[in-house]
């Protein structure tokens, strides 16, 4: 039997570009502080089930560039109930691991609390398209997140500008529109409608009118998926009252979380997951990596999970005055 520091990395929930750049600073770092690291195959349902394997330093070669994550990830109902927990823990007891360190989302980070408070050492590393997790200013993922769905929009404004059209995007954001109002601003959109803001419907059909007076080429709506107004709905609606354009919808799904991620996202998960690291061997643990505005701080889980972020309005106040 080894007497290494034994180290576990899992990713849960939604997948997220940057996951795999992540875990491989975990593995790498770790190695060189003379650790072994075991990967947790799906998440924390791979948790419960002992799902382990060694992990070494070619494990993770060729993995920087892609998207989602070469562990594998699912959502785990088991891992939710104490049973679960506790299966969890003996799995890690029996494979002889010291520590966990977790990277995912807002449920990822609950997990990863409850985890801590039975007394197992945790590091959690936000990785998220949403940057919907409280405690970070960005999380893995997003900024790769946002240069698809601006690279798309970009797209779809020649076509819209082509045939003098409506163009509604919806993009992700269930509880969060941070990628619907940084892609609002970013992509010149007219209007843009998040979860946090509900919107009149009539107000949307002004705003189209008005780009359409003002001798517009095209208007583009930006629909965050968690708003009060589904997208086609909304398509119905601009077609019905007849104001100048007609619509064109594209709901842009899950090909906003795939694809090769950033250098910034690289770097991002690349430094935090070097951080994880170096907060074990300093026997810091309970805590999440975050970026704030002094580099990569240690958020305790409590405080990440009692607390919810709240998109900036003054960037959605942006996207209307940038729309004249």
């Amino acid at each position: 039997m080894s007497d290494k520091f034994k180290v576990g990395v899992l990713t849960s929930g939604g997948d997220a570009p940057g996951m795999n750049a992540a875990i491989r600073a975990v593995v790498r770092t770790a190695l060189v502080n003379n650790m072994e690291v075991l990967g947790v195959m799906h998440g924390y349902e791979g948790l419960v089930n002992g799902e382990f394997r060694p992990l070494g330093p070619r494990d993770v070669g060729g993995i920087l560039q892609r998207g989602g994550t070469f562990l594998l990830t699912s959502r785990s109902k088991r891992f939710m109930e104490p049973t679960g927990q506790r299966d969890a823990i003996r799995r890690m007891n029996e494979a002889g691991m010291d520590a966990l360190i977790v990277i995912g989302g807002e449920g990822s980070m609950n997990g990863a609390y409850a985890l801590a408070k039975q007394g197992v050492k945790v590091i959690g590393l936000p990785g998220s398209i949403d940057n919907d997790i409280w405690g970070t200013n960005i999380a893995i993922g997003t900024d790769t997140a946002m240069n698809t769905i601006m690279d798309a929009v970009d797209k779809l404004r020649d076509t819209a500008s082509s045939h003098q059209r409506a163009f509604l995007i919806e993009t992700m954001g269930r509880n969060s529109g941070y990628l619907a109002v940084m892609a609002g601003i970013v992509c010149g959109a007219e209007i843009v409608l998040i979860p946090e803001n509900p919107v009149d419907r009539q107000e949307v059909a002004a705003a189209v009118e008005d780009a359409y007076k003002r001798g517009k080429t095209h208007a583009i709506i930006i629909n965050a998926e968690g708003s009060d107004i589904r997208t086609t709905e909304l398509a119905t609606m601009i077609d019905e009252m007849d104001l100048g354009f007609k619509t064109r919808m594209t709901i842009l799904g899950h090909i906003q979380r795939g694809g090769s991620p950033t250098a910034y996202d690289r770097v991002l998960a690349s430094r935090m997951g070097v951080k994880a690291v170096e907060a074990l061997v300093e026997g810091t643990h309970g805590v999440m990596t975050g970026l704030k505005s002094k580099g990569i701080e240690f958020i305790p889980l409590a405080d990440v999970v009692n607390n919810k972020r709240k998109i900036n309005m003054e960037y959605y106040h942006m996207v209307k005055v940038l729309a004249r």
